[in-house]
């Protein structure tokens, strides 16, 4: 849009507060912004003055421009965020982040049970969370089963089955780690206190559960039940233990969230500390990608907003280097000069620094543009650090995702020398799975892709990555035994969490040192089929595919696709339908077509 269209429409933006949106030409939404006067805050877009090149390019691309009137800025905030997050317009500010954080979920049921998990489910559960850390959940969940007696079964404790007697005590209640419920030794009222000090034990507020166990000790002590007495005084050593271990800063500065930030042309990073009754119980840095050159100020407010949504946080006061807008009158935002809060922010500041160090000591392994011999250094050190019989010039590495707990697909990324050969990268729509299983449907992203190679007397990879644990792994080698290839490369397996690699009927994983280039090559490749996943994913969904993979079909149209959908209700259905039964409903010759493309299993699809 020039500045002389922008004249003829400009009469007709409200000077009130609220959103616009820009579109292109092709209709999809490219940015969203909030303003106190939408008039005038759109204007400056099509200034002469207005030197940025990205800004420039923005308005070039704007065809249409949509504006939304608000109440007040919080709202005018509130809608920005979620049209962003709907939409992920391409010149908004980005968070580049991915990753599933666990929780510590205490289950909806009675005498409910507690466990980690990162899956957050709407069943009417308690989730606390999320922690970036699963060590510290292992180390909190560790602390409450030695420290607060549970469950850990899953039977179903009412109140009926427990009066007519269906459950015996196990061994959890005769080593004391359980107060035997099941049998009725335990009251609900009793065990719902106990879920209570958990609650308070993950915020770091350990004082009200030692004040509790001095008193029932002291309570034992004048009974003369020393026994007792004694056990819930080795609970005491350990909770104390465990609280010097936390990171506490100082218990009168209650509950508050600090953030800094360190911006380095398009990409910034923002820290967040979560401090509640004085403890720092998360830590977290993201890294974000600016479209438009936004300062700091507008990445640290978009920042904040987002991580105070995503970890649930109940402050009510911001820790922040420079002043920023926040929406919400009862948020304060405090810019500290000395003391506590500035200590704090200092940590915050260390942390950011810290974290993008980290990550340009990671991107170092990226081998693109290094010298063959430097390239094939780091490929002889991974050949023997994994005892790999042949020099690994050609690597393959696979991984399946889902979304939202349906629609599994899976990809290959390849890499030769050490860089990614991008034109050999396959993705796998699951053709022969039913239903959500990713050992099978590893299996079969294997066999095809090996199969094919075999057939089209292409070169086999000298080592193969596969993204996940024994599980995967081992279904992943079913599928390459079938085909006789399990002498002609090495299959390697890599745990998620820990980064554990294991070998095929191996018991025992295999550590390489953290900083060693062959686990950063090993890294850099798995987070590469990540990234081409997730992109396909989004790909998907953004087409509408997931709901109709029908219209993938070459020759089937959508109105064929709806009519299949219409009688059958589902692709699933579809699938199991013999050719003749699709004969009848939309004739031979698209009936064939869709038959071949579901039970054609041989054949690999490239998108």
């Amino acid at each position: 849009m020039t500045a002389d269209e922008f004249r003829q429409i400009v009469h007709t933006i409200p000077n009130n507060a609220g959103i616009y949106k820009y579109y292109d030409a092709a209709d999809n939404l490219i940015y969203v912004g909030k303003a106190k006067n939408i008039r005038k805050r759109v204007s400056s877009y099509f200034n002469k003055n207005n030197a940025g090149y990205k800004t420039h390019e923005l308005v070039l691309r704007i065809a249409r421009i949509e504006f939304t009137i608000v109440d007040t800025e919080q709202d005018a905030f509130l809608l920005e965020n979620s049209l962003i997050k709907q939409f992920q317009p391409k010149f908004n500010i980005m968070l580049k982040d991915d990753k599933t954080y666990p929780y510590i979920v205490v289950k909806r049921e009675p005498f409910p049970r507690v466990y980690l998990t990162r899956n957050k489910i709407r069943d009417g559960s308690e989730y606390i969370g999320p922690i970036t850390s699963v060590h510290r959940v292992r180390e909190i969940l560790a602390f409450i089963k030695e420290t607060i007696p549970l469950r850990t079964c899953k039977l179903n404790l009412t109140q009926n089955n427990i009066a007519k007697g269906k459950f015996k005590v196990c061994l959890e209640y005769h080593l004391g780690n359980c107060k035997g419920p099941c049998e009725g030794l335990q009251t609900e009222e009793d065990y719902a206190a106990s879920i209570q000090q958990i609650r308070q034990i993950v915020k770091g507020n350990l004082t009200p559960l030692l004040h509790q166990l001095k008193a029932e000790m002291q309570q034992h002590a004048e009974n003369l039940e020393f026994e007792k007495a004694e056990l819930v005084k080795k609970k005491i050593s350990h909770l104390e233990a465990y609280q010097a271990r936390s990171v506490i800063v100082s218990a009168r500065l209650g509950t508050l969230d600090v953030f800094s930030v360190l911006k380095d042309g398009d990409i910034a990073y923002v820290n967040y500390l979560m401090v509640e009754n004085g403890t720092i119980i998360n830590t977290h840095t993201v890294e974000l990608e600016t479209k438009l050159d936004e300062g700091e100020h507008e990445v640290l407010a978009f920042a904040a907003i987002n991580l105070r949504e995503e970890f649930n946080s109940p402050a009510t006061e911001i820790v922040v280097p420079f002043p920023i807008d926040y929406p919400g009158d009862h948020i304060k935002i405090t810019v500290p000069k000395s003391g506590e809060k500035k200590q704090l922010l200092d940590l915050s500041d260390k942390n950011v620094n810290y974290f993008k160090e980290e990550l340009r000591k990671k991107k170092i392994l990226n081998l693109e543009g290094h010298e063959d011999m430097d390239r094939k250094k780091v490929l002889y050190k991974l050949q023997e650090d994994l005892q790999i019989p042949e020099f690994p010039a050609h690597i393959e590495c696979f991984d399946n995702s889902n979304f939202q707990g349906s629609y599994p697909v899976s990809a290959m990324v390849c890499f030769k020398d050490g860089i990614p050969s991008k034109k050999d990268y396959r993705h796998f729509n699951v053709k022969t799975v039913e239903g959500i299983n990713d050992f099978a449907t590893m299996k079969e992203a294997v066999h095809r892709r090996y199969s094919r190679l075999l057939r089209e007397d292409q070169p086999l990879p000298q080592l193969v990555v596969i993204d996940g644990g024994k599980g995967q792994l081992s279904s992943a080698m079913e599928a390459v035994t079938a085909l006789g290839l399990q002498h002609k490369m090495l299959v390697i397996g890599l745990a998620k969490n820990e980064e554990e690699i294991f070998y095929p009927n191996d018991t025992e994983s295999l550590k390489l040192d953290w900083n060693s280039d062959s686990l950063k090559l090993i890294r850099r490749i798995r987070d590469e089929v990540h990234r081409f996943g997730i992109t396909f994913h989004r790909n998907k969904r953004s087409k509408g595919t997931f709901k109709n993979e029908l219209e993938e079909i070459p020759g089937i149209g959508k109105n064929t696709a709806q009519q299949l959908l219409k009688r059958f209700r589902s692709v699933a259905q579809i699938k199991q339908l013999t050719e003749r039964e699709l004969t009848a409903e939309i004739g031979a010759s698209r009936a064939a077509k869709v038959w071949r493309y579901f039970h054609d299993s041989d054949e690999e699809r490239v998108l």
